[in-house]
This record gives structure tokens, sequence and C-alpha cells, in this order.
């Protein structure tokens, strides 16, 4: 870490001014104060950075936990009795982290992940391209293809093309340029001085001179970061909300702390898989030891009146992006977001969506790249159809959705490949009077369908040896089945030799 920081330091930079406007546009889809989504940040930062084991993913408010905020928030009355959901959310996932539930991350098929990653690349490009043109109606870091604002991810598009700002274009188009450029020239290598913050450097700059060459063109209100901004020390107390303790003795409480837990243990093992992917030296997380962190973070945020936390694939994107090489930066972008809210507020009300706009759609083109696409392409249907299914999904409902239908495609390839797998090996040569088969060394309730038709094709006269001295396991379902043909088998005269089988209640054949 201490050899990393020249790369961490900017790299944290960049990361919190991407999740900024990404914590103040969650908490306010989630009708919630706005600065729980800052306190969520924070405690994604500091409290779940230090405790991760993961380099380079970067935690806070969620777009995907949105519905699911706004719904607790109704139905139980207050925020404060939906602090309570949280803390019981948090101590479900360190609960399934300390009983190593995290492994279930590591059975997501590698295209619906890559299918993921594809889609969270497109709707950044969809989603931002509003923000770069001067449409800032929807709330940063919306996700879902229906908007808040009523528009769908398309419609906003239309709309966009019709409330255009031409300082929002031009703002937007030079941090652009700015990305590109510091990409592919040697300008990449000033670590201390990354592109994404280059850009947004760039992107106030540029504003300042639109401002005094024509104010029209200035960005001004909705354009800009809208930070809360704190007058005096003594104000910050009152920002912060402690849990409705009575609420815990509420059924409805529970219900949705167990829905928090589930959902954003789900939502975090995803990202994490997809960080890893992304992460250029291929480091494994451990993903029971992350749900262990993001347990205690989000008792933490529920406690003192912040969002539910999850592993966010934005951050962690944009986070790999700038070039960051270990934790060092998840831990330092959340105490720049808690410095931020006390001592730079309106300073920071000065940069333009549209620039954080341009460093997003680089973003979502690098994580969506048409290569991409072609290398799932070359290896074949049960790649890409899963990978394909997940992208259309995700782009038509929102991640958690879209990944279960990506996730029910992938599963349903792996069931077809199974049903189709022999599980045996004719060993005897062509023509032999004894047919010998030997069983592979799993035979699973899929294989049941297989086995049953190998048995009924012999014929009456037919000689078959069935080997399973190399089998290290068979379903009771087959093994059953393969026992009771031996009455068959007598029945219609077929001579069937059961070699290495072990049947309840038998000693071994």
């Amino acid at each position: 870490m201490r050899q990393s920081w020249r790369a961490d330091v900017p790299g944290s930079a960049v990361v919190f001014l991407v999740a900024l406007p990404l914590c103040l546009g969650i908490a306010l889809a989630s009708n919630a104060p706005m600065f729980s989504g800052l306190i969520a940040g924070v405690v994604g930062g500091l409290v779940v950075g230090a405790l991760s084991g993961s380099q380079l993913m970067v935690s806070g408010p969620a777009a995907g936990l949105t519905a699911i905020v706004v719904t607790a928030i109704a139905a139980l009355g207050s925020f404060e009795a939906f602090l309570a959901s949280v803390v019981i959310g948090g101590a479900l996932q360190i609960v399934l982290g300390l009983a190593r539930a995290g492994q279930i991350g590591r059975y997501f098929p590698s295209a619906v992940v890559r299918g993921m990653l594809a889609a969270i690349g497109l709707i950044l490009v969809l989603k931002q391209l509003p923000h770069a043109v001067g449409y800032d109606h929807d709330f940063e870091g919306d996700e879902s293809f229906v908007q808040r604002d009523g528009d769908t991810t398309f419609t906003a598009l239309e709309h966009a093309l019709h409330a255009t700002h031409g300082g929002a274009i031009v703002t937007s188009l030079i941090a652009l340029a700015v990305l590109i450029l510091w990409d592919r020239t040697g300008l990449r290598k000033l670590r201390l001085l990354p592109g994404p913050l280059a850009a947004v450097l760039v992107g106030v700059g540029v504003n300042a001179l639109l401002g005094l060459a024509n104010a029209d063109w200035a960005l001004s209100g909705e354009h800009l970061v809208t930070l809360p901004v704190i007058a005096r020390l003594s104000d910050l107390a009152a920002h912060f909300s402690l849990p409705d303790w009575s609420a815990f003795a509420r059924d409805e409480t529970w219900q949705f702390g167990v829905t928090i837990g589930i959902v954003a243990s789900l939502e975090t093992l995803l990202s994490l898989e997809a960080t890893d992917r992304l992460d250029p030296h291929r480091r494994e997380s451990p993903s029971s030891r992350e749900l262990v962190a993001q347990g205690v973070g989000n008792v933490a945020s529920g406690l003192v009146g912040g969002l539910p936390v999850t592993g966010v694939i934005v951050r962690s994107a944009a986070n790999i992006d700038a070039g960051s090489q270990t934790k060092l930066s998840a831990l330092l972008h959340g105490l720049w977001l808690a410095l931020a809210v006390v001592f730079a507020s309106t300073l920071l009300n000065h940069i333009p969506l549209a620039a954080l706009a341009a460093i997003l759609l680089y973003t979502g083109y690098k994580l969506a790249h048409p290569k991409v696409v072609r290398a799932v392409w070359a290896q074949g249907p049960p790649q890409f159809v899963p990978f394909l299914v997940t992208v259309i999904a995700i782009l038509l409902t929102d991640l958690l959705h879209g990944i279960g239908i990506g996730l029910a495609t992938g599963f349903a390839f792996i069931l077809f490949d199974q049903l189709r797998d022999p599980c045996f090996t004719v060993v005897s040569h062509s023509g032999a009077v004894l047919r010998r088969v030997q069983l592979h060394d799993r035979v699973s309730f899929l294989n049941k369908g297989t086995i049953t038709r190998l048995l009924e094709e012999q014929k009456a006269g037919s000689r078959l040896e069935l080997d399973a001295s190399h089998c290290l396991y068979i379903d009771h379902d087959v093994l059953e089945y393969i026992g009771n043909f031996r009455q068959i088998a007598l029945q219609r005269g077929i001579d069937l030799r059961l070699v290495g089988f072990k049947f309840p209640d038998e000693p071994a054949t």
C-alpha cells in the first residue's frame, strides 16, 4: 500500500468525484434525506473499505436498492424506522459472512458476469448522454429502464435532444477529449493527475470561461453538483439520524431488514466478481469476508442515519480506470466525502454534471467495448446467449431483475449441457459380444435419462456390463433405477452384469 500511494491518492479523488453526485442522486431517488446518501458513501469508504479484502471494489449507496428503500420508508412510516431495517440487514450480512455464504458468488456463470459489465457500460452511456447535453431531470445513478421522472431510458434521450444546453455540450465534449488524450498519449504516465481528474478540472475551467464569454452558456443550478452547505460545524449534528428503536418490535421492520440483507449481499457478490474480473492483476477477493465488511458497514450506516451500502460496480470501474492499485483508494474516497461535506461544499458545487458525465461515458464505453462482444461471440452459443440475454434484460428492467433473468438463462444452458453429458464411456470394441460400459466419476440425477435410455435400448439376448468401479458418486435415484432394472433384465432375457455398485442394504457387486 505504501508503494502504490502515488496511484491510489489521485485515483481516490476520481472515485470521490464520481461518487459525490451518485450519493446525492440515490438519496433523492430513495425519498430519503440527501445527507443519508453522503453518510452511506463515507461509511462505504471508511468502514467497509477498512474491513474489506478487496483491493479495488468501492462501496456506497446503490441504485439497485432504491425501490426497496422507497417502499420500506412508506410502509414503516418514517426514515428513522427504516434505519432499524438497515441495521437488521447488516447484522444478517455478518451472519451470512461468518457462515461462509460468500462462496455463492463463485457459482455465478462467467457469461452472466460479463453481460452485467457490458450492460452497465451501455446504461452509463445511455443514462449519461442526457446529462452530457444539459438535460438533468433524472437523478444521477439511475440504472432502471423506467425512470423516476416517468421517462424511460430511451424517451429521456428523445427529450434530451429537445432540451440541450450549449454550455453542457461544450463542457462534456472538451472533458471527453481530455480523457481520450490522456488515455492515448504519454500523459497517462502522470499518476498524480489521472485523466478523469484532469477532465473535471478542465470542465470547471471551461464553465468559468463560458460564463465570462456569454452568461447564457454558463452552467448553474441543476446543471452543477448540489452538495448541502454546512455553514457551521455545530449544524452538522442535525443531519444525522438515529434508528427508531421501537420499530424493532414490528414484523415489517424485520421483513424489510431481511430483504435488504439478502439483496445487498447478492449485489455485492456480483460486483465483487465483476471487479475481480476487471482487476489488471487478477486478484481474487475473499467473498465471505466481504459480506462481513458490508454487514458491519450497514450496521454503522443504519445507526447514524445512512442509506444501505453495497459494493458498486460503477465506482469500482472508475477506480480501476483511474489507475488505483489498492484499497487505500476506497478508504481515501470516503475521507474526501467526509471532508468535502464539512469544508468544501461551496467549492465542489462549481463542478458541472456534464464533466462528470464525460467520465462515466468513457467508463461505460470501456465496459461495453465491441471487443468484449466479439470475444464472447467467439466462445459459441452457450456463452453468448446468456451474455446477450443478461445485457438486454438489464437494459429493459433494472440490474437485479436483469441479473435474475441472466442467471436463469445461464443455468438453463448448464442444465442442458448436463442433460447431454453421456456420463459413461463404451470401452468394448465394436462388434463385441459383451458390451462393456464404464461410468464416469460422477453420475447426478440429471444423467438419469441417459442411463435409462442405455438400459432400455438393450434387446433380448444382449449382454451388458455396467462398471461403476471408478465412480465416486451416483445419485440415489439413478442407483435405485439400476437396481430395479436387474429384475426387468431377467424378464427380458438380458445378461446384465453390474461391477462396483453398492446398493442400499446390499454388499458391493
